[in-house]
């Protein structure tokens, strides 16, 4: 591939002796996020942004030794000059640009171009190869903005005020975006289940601000939930968990929710189309705006965002297999 290249352990930058997302336990792992397909615990030391320290040390343990940077800072690993960059994605999440001579690489991680008030915008970084996701590389995928979808999430809950309105999303990124976008609409306390209150806290430890939110937990058993919103993640749904609420009304924000009959098979009595990572469109758009010549098309549709860059836009595109997995829970 040239600078950058996969290994059993992952993408690897011999030029620099470190890599970036590993799969295997190495001695520097460069951290694009902390969702877990992208942040393993094992490895001797990692270097991620500082906004995604808090997060990154629940994951992965107190005592790992890790270096937070702030976003644009270079770090000097090896002959390569490193920084990270805002990817819009989650809390603290970033593209890692990798300079060689006159070579730049940037290995986008996951990635959005829509606002979302949670966590620091996508930047256009220019370079000659970029790696990018596929998650959503589909044209059916399409995304309304955020305010406008929570605006719907609120009006749902509003529609019926005589039972709980469990609203199931991922714990790390969507819970908190949607906290984040719903002050918007209401100054009233939302409810949340322990794995999203957890990483909550950790968002308003370094200044984001949310709605109001109380862990279900800390509510007597007695107490009904009548007309309360809840958040929840999917692996809530079904569970023993869900027990105490009676007779809830339940939906389900995610990206997959614009593919037809994907409410229903998840058993879900409403969906809402919100998703952290670039729809169709974003995607294109921040190839073209990179100025890359060579792209490296990873997780989801990459096959059909390859071939339409090759095709359409004539740039040099191929698919690149690993282990990440696209929109899922941390």
């Amino acid at each position: 591939m040239g600078l950058i290249s996969v290994l059993q352990e992952g993408l690897y930058c011999e030029q620099g002796g470190f890599f970036i997302d590993p799969w295997r336990s190495v001695d520097l792992a460069l951290i694009t996020h902390a969702h877990s397909d992208h942040a393993r615990s094992g490895s001797s030391r990692y270097i991620a942004t500082r906004l995604s320290e808090g997060i990154l040390r629940k994951r992965l343990g107190d005592e790992t030794n890790l270096q937070g940077v702030e976003y644009g800072e270079k770090i000097k690993l090896g002959n390569t000059w490193v920084s990270f960059h805002p990817a819009g994605h989650v809390l603290g999440s970033a593209q890692i640009r990798v300079e060689y001579k006159d070579e730049v690489w940037v290995i986008s991680g996951d990635y959005k171009r829509c606002y979302d008030p949670t966590c620091e915008p996508f930047e256009v970084v220019p370079c000659h190869t970029f790696i990018t996701e596929a998650t959503f590389g589909l044209p059916i995928y399409k995304w309304d903005a955020g305010e406008a979808t929570c605006g719907h999430i609120y009006d749902w809950w509003q529609s019926d005020l005589e039972r709980p309105s469990l609203l199931f999303c991922y714990a790390f990124g969507k819970a908190q975006r949607v906290l984040g976008e719903l002050r918007k609409f209401t100054n009233k306390t939302v409810y949340v289940h322990g794995a999203i209150h957890v990483l909550t806290e950790i968002y308003r430890q370094v200044g984001v601000e949310m709605v109001n939110t109380l862990p279900t937990s800390e509510m007597p058993r007695s107490y009904k939930f009548k007309g309360d919103l809840v958040l929840a993640p999917p692996s809530g749904h079904r569970s023993s968990w869900m027990k105490r609420f009676q007779q809830p009304q339940t939906a389900f924000a995610s990206g997959w929710m614009a593919v037809r009959g994907a409410r229903r098979r998840r058993g879900y009595e409403r969906g809402f189309v919100l998703s952290d990572h670039a729809d169709w469109q974003g995607l294109v758009n921040t190839v073209l705006q990179t100025g890359a010549s060579t792209v490296y098309v990873t997780h989801g549709q990459s096959d059909v965002l390859s071939r339409y860059l090759n095709e359409v836009h004539g740039l040099n595109a191929l698919p690149l297999k690993t282990l990440f997995e696209g929109e899922g829970d941390i």
